[in-house]
């Protein structure tokens, strides 16, 4: 059996076990452990899959996974994603599609506090959808911005992907974790002007709030912006800390998780039954995502087995000889894989076939890294898997229709092209604050 055969034959059998809902992790893994045993001997399938756990698990670096995900969940425990809807409402509600502009900001700054896109999809369509429903918003406009302003949190720091890619890559994750600001904030302005742009050409997509009293509408503007002194204290903290040196990635986190539960102590919206749900959230998706890297490492390593990173070496062949060329050919192969890869066994799939490339000719990995992390929050969006739209749908109560969320994110997508045109033609917007780190 070729490469191609055994690999399309592997990933049938793979997306045969999640239809049959047996846990990503555990289906990629068992897929593997199949396919060592075929193409050598069942003593080396045990080996792999015994080796391959504690391996992954006691990389020191990934141990910034579970404090960035504890300060995502004792932030959400603590009301912070309340709080930034509340004033983003009040300074963008005005404007058409307000509150989805709204919603859309407040992804972005939940960002500073969780690093989960899934969390951020979540939380703000719970928040956000009941109130752009109740003042007659498209349905495809009102969850399309909570599902694409999710994937703003994989860019802004502190972000999960970052970290994984940063280890596997070996590129600086301090250095990733900053280049991600510029790309994330670019991405929440395209997203805006695009919903501005398409509520004000048909207003009965997105009214805006109205508000007769103008003085009032500036005290509230004023009392909101008091609320979320939280996220600028752990920005200060955390990416403050990032960028002058001060902490590392797993420091950064657990600085951040400390800062999240004094400051939700202080407001007195951290109880003690919050803090232990937050404890088990952090453990519950640590738990969860680990195994889900321990299945796609298996499974990467047995497609490596097969001759799957040659397969792809030989589909890019001169296109890896001229940098513009490798760039639309990983972006093609990225775009491909996201319609149905888990975003972890995309970034160890492709890592250990790209990175040399990329290195060969003397393209910058942190860049590469953006690129890598941009594509994985598009295929969040892309179906048929599009694992932020089940979200949102779930989040929802599943009231309204998928094809209903899929039409709302098109729009997205669509940005999207722009932005990543912009960020392939001009590397600096992703280069320019990590390279003044010191």
């Amino acid at each position: 059996m070729d490469a191609l055969t055994l690999s399309l034959t592997s990933l049938g059998a793979v997306m045969v076990l999640i239809a049959l809902r047996l846990p990503i992790g555990i289906a990629m893994g068992a897929v593997a452990f199949g396919g060592f045993w075929y193409l050598r001997n069942f003593n080396v399938a045990l080996s792999a899959l015994s080796d391959t756990p504690f391996v992954f698990a006691a990389s020191w670096d990934l141990s910034a996974i579970p404090m960035f995900l504890l300060m995502g969940a004792i932030a959400s425990n603590s009301g912070i994603g309340t709080a930034l809807f509340r004033a983003a409402h009040a300074w963008f509600g005005a404007l058409p599609g307000g509150l989805a502009v709204a919603t859309n900001w407040a992804c972005a700054g939940f960002g500073a506090a969780s690093g989960s896109s899934v969390a951020a999809a979540a939380v703000m369509a719970r928040l956000a959808v009941p109130e752009m429903l109740k003042r007659k918003y498209d349905k495809g406009l009102a969850t399309g911005v909570c599902a694409s302003g999710g994937t703003l949190d994989a860019l802004i720091p502190p972000s999960i992907l970052f970290v994984i890619y940063g280890v596997f890559a070996e590129v600086s994750v301090p250095r990733l974790l900053i280049a991600g600001i510029a790309p994330g904030i670019l991405t929440a302005v395209v997203y805006m002007l695009m919903i501005i742009g398409r509520c004000r050409l048909n207003p009965s997509l997105g009214p805006p709030v109205e508000y007769p009293d103008r003085a009032a509408l500036w005290r509230e503007r004023g009392a909101s912006v008091a609320g979320i002194w939280p996220i600028l204290v752990l920005i200060a903290g955390v990416i403050g800390g990032l960028y002058a040196g001060v902490v590392t990635p797993t420091e950064g986190g657990a600085c951040g998780a400390f800062l999240a539960a004094v400051i939700g102590m202080v407001q007195r919206k951290l109880t003690v039954a919050g803090f232990i749900d937050a404890l088990k959230d952090a453990m519950s998706t640590t738990a969860q995502l680990f195994l889900v890297g321990v299945g796609a490492i298996l499974y990467t390593k047995f497609l490596a087995l097969s001759g799957t990173a040659d397969m792809f070496k030989e589909m890019i062949g001169t296109w890896a000889l001229d940098p513009l060329m490798l760039v639309i050919a990983v972006s093609i192969v990225y775009i491909i894989l996201g319609t149905f890869m888990d975003p972890l066994g995309m970034i160890l799939l492709t890592i250990p076939v790209f990175v040399p490339m990329f290195s060969a000719l003397g393209l910058d990995l942190v860049w590469f890294g953006v690129l890598v992390v941009k594509y994985i929050g598009i295929s969040l969006l892309t179906p048929p898997v599009g694992f932020n739209i089940y979200v949102v749908a779930t989040a929802t109560g599943n009231s309204i229709p998928l094809k209903t969320i899929y039409r709302g994110c098109y729009w997205f997508l669509g940005c999207e092209v722009v932005i990543m045109t912009l960020l392939i033609a001009f590397p600096q917007i992703s280069l320019f604050l990590p390279n003044l780190m010191k």
